[in-house]
């Protein structure tokens, strides 16, 4: 970024004038109401010229004049590339959440393909953070094309995908060798210079390079053929010919296609848009998304916003196509191409296959968008059917429920989980880890973890009282439940009034959800302060919100519970063995890969970790396997 330029803070904002003290260099800018809100994020190529637009006399849709009338003041940052303004705007969408800004909410992680960095390299699927040292391949739009991917991967360049605790301790070749779909690094059966070809072809495979994949595999096997190497000859002729016809059963329009196809379908203010993606011409499959529109109803800037934002994360592939024309295509190529040191064309009107592939993506985004509005409206009778089962005033916008888990009192925890109007705010679900009470004692474990979200909220709003920045504490830890389930009974509903009284919190309508005698999905029973029990009925569009936000907790109380234990389980079994500290026990899990792996290893394998001598060593693999350690296994 090279600067950036604001006007003072004022009510009458006099737009032609700040555009006249504008560059005409590409940049971002922001738009900010009276109170500090920000109104819109936007780039342009030329900022003088794209924030002019906004201040001219051309008639505007009644959305854009209703944000217009709202601005107090601008702000500009300029940058060096429409490709950096490009980055910056939707880094500043994500933080900022503008209020008239179309937004993605896509909460689900993109799978991957990962080739890692290592000596030899594993291919396998990942999802989540890409914090794994190595090269990511994708986005794919499911996981399914991303084992289609593996599969194709390991028959043509054969590399290994186990994980390196078993890589490790391998003596022998494993049924992947067998079945020709591995080259046995693992026991030597292949030279560290032949593998990393293979995992060099793979990639350029990956990156859809098949011509450069094809002309390397071609000159590497004259080059044996010259040098009367006729094993690896074949083995190169016989990769040649598996890529061509696996690349012969997969043309699109007559070429093998790198593209993605989009279609948007809206009603009212809902909107899907429709991804069809296409590397190396293997479909991939399709992916719904359901942006916020903030108030539009024009798809066109639904579907401008979604290619602006995906692309700016995720790498474009050489063409995009498009169900209709969008605003800055010259813009977003330019960009696109300079990010991604190749040429990316975005293309609205197309002939022939794609645009078959266009109408079936709009089709596919008809139906869901269909589903999705159907499920909303379920969703939404659920919510109202609460309303007046509670007496509730009005539809409940936020809902926490409550849950413990354990074993025999056995690593006890808490589970809190967040429901709104649209459904579960996974980014608030929260867990404790409950410590200093009997083991059992679920009223106990119930009144600590209650007390500890609540305290949070008292102390934010006591914040608030002593003059401290209300923004600041409104974090999740700030906004309180409409509604509060607590799974359990009379016992658990008194241990929540109890702790909502001590902090002085009022207006939460509290609920016990108490299962029926037989534990039947159905015959719950609702427990209210006032001593009221209310039995709605499996029929009951009000209970099975309540059930599916009691479901969710239990399930993600489970969860930490067992991770809780297993982590408790492997730490003390490798704690109790004498002469094992914190170091040793980090060097032994992180040689291993964990404890799987460490029990998979014979006593020598073990004593080969620095600092582990062949007494320990064979007392760790007798601990492990509850064996006598024997008479040679003392203290060292």
């Amino acid at each position: 970024m090279t600067g950036s330029r604001q006007t003072s803070r004022g009510t009458d904002f006099d737009g032609k004038a700040f555009v006249a003290g504008l560059s005409t260099a590409p940049g971002v800018y922001r738009m900010y109401a009276a109170d500090d809100a920000v109104l819109y994020v936007g780039k342009a190529g030329d900022l003088r010229k794209r924030v002019a637009s906004y201040f001219n006399a051309t008639p505007k849709a009644t959305r854009t004049m209703a944000m217009i009338s709202q601005i107090a003041r601008m702000e500009v940052t300029v940058t060096r590339t429409e490709a950096e303004a490009l980055l910056l705007e939707n880094q500043l969408i994500k933080s900022l959440k503008p209020r008239y800004n179309v937004s993605l909410r896509d909460d689900k992680s993109y799978p991957y393909v990962l080739v890692t960095k290592d000596d030899w390299p594993r291919i396998a699927v990942h999802r989540g953070p890409r914090n794994v040292p190595g090269r990511y391949f994708g986005p794919y739009p499911g996981v399914t094309a991303v084992r289609e991917t593996l599969n194709l991967m390991q028959k043509l360049f054969k590399l290994r995908n186990c994980e390196d605790s078993v890589f490790r301790n391998r003596s022998r070749p494993c049924l992947q060798h067998q079945i020709g779909r591995c080259t046995a690094p693992c026991v030597g059966l292949i030279s560290a210079q032949d593998y990393g070809d293979a995992v060099r072809r793979a990639s350029l495979f990956l990156d859809g390079r098949s011509d450069e994949l094809t002309q390397d595999v071609t000159r590497d096997m004259e080059a044996a053929a010259a040098q009367l190497d006729f094993e690896s000859a074949a083995r190169l002729r016989d990769l040649l010919g598996n890529m061509r016809s696996m690349q012969a059963r997969q043309y699109v329009d007559g070429k093998v296609a790198e593209l993605d196809v989009l279609a948007v379908a809206m009603r009212g203010s809902h909107a899907c848009v429709l991804l069809l993606s296409f590397r190396d011409g293997r479909n991939l499959g399709t992916r719904a998304f359901h942006p916020r529109t903030n108030g539009s109803d024009d798809p066109a800037e639904v579907l401008a916003a979604f290619v602006s934002q995906h692309y700016a994360e995720q790498s474009p592939p050489r063409e995009i196509v498009l169900d209709r024309a969008i605003e800055d295509v010259d813009l977003l190529e330019h960009a696109f191409s300079e990010a991604g040191g190749r040429r990316v064309q975005i293309k609205c009107n197309v002939r022939g296959d794609r645009a078959r592939y266009v109408d079936l993506a709009r089709r596919n985004a008809e139906i869901s968008l269909a589903t999705e509005m159907d499920s909303q409206a379920a969703q939404n009778a659920r919510a109202e059917s609460l309303r007046e089962m509670l007496g509730l005033a009005s539809v409940a916008q936020r809902i926490e429920c409550f849950d413990i888990s354990h074993t025999m009192g056995e690593a006890t925890v808490a589970s809190c989980v967040v429901f709104d109007a649209a459904g579960p705010v996974r980014g608030q679900y929260r867990r404790y880890n409950i410590t200093g009470i009997e083991p059992g004692d679920d009223y106990a474990a119930m009144h600590q973890a209650l007390t500890r979200r609540f305290r949070k909220a008292a102390e934010a709003r006591a914040g608030v009282a002593e003059g401290e920045d209300p923004d600041a504490a409104q974090g999740a830890a700030g906004v309180l439940p409409d509604v509060l389930l607590i799974d359990g009974g009379t016992g658990q509903v008194a241990q929540a009034r109890a702790v909502l009284e001590g902090f002085g919190i009022t207006g939460i309508t509290l609920v016990g959800v108490a299962k029926g005698e037989a534990r039947k999905p159905g015959d719950e029973t609702l427990l209210l302060p006032d001593g009221r029990a209310l039995k709605p009925g499996a029929a009951s569009p009000g209970l099975q919100l309540v059930q599916q936000v009691r479901d969710e907790a239990h399930r993600f109380a489970i969860t930490g519970h067992r991770g809780r234990r297993q982590k408790a389980r492997t730490t003390s079994r490798l704690e109790d063995i004498p002469g094992i500290g914190p170091r040793r026990r980090a060097s032994l899990l992180k040689h291993f890969g964990g404890l799987g792996g460490l029990k998979a290893a014979g006593a020598e394998q073990i004593a080969r970790v620095e600092g582990i001598n062949a007494a320990l060593a064979q007392r760790i693999y007798a601990t492990l396997h509850g064996l006598d350690p024997g008479p040679n296994a003392g203290h060292d």
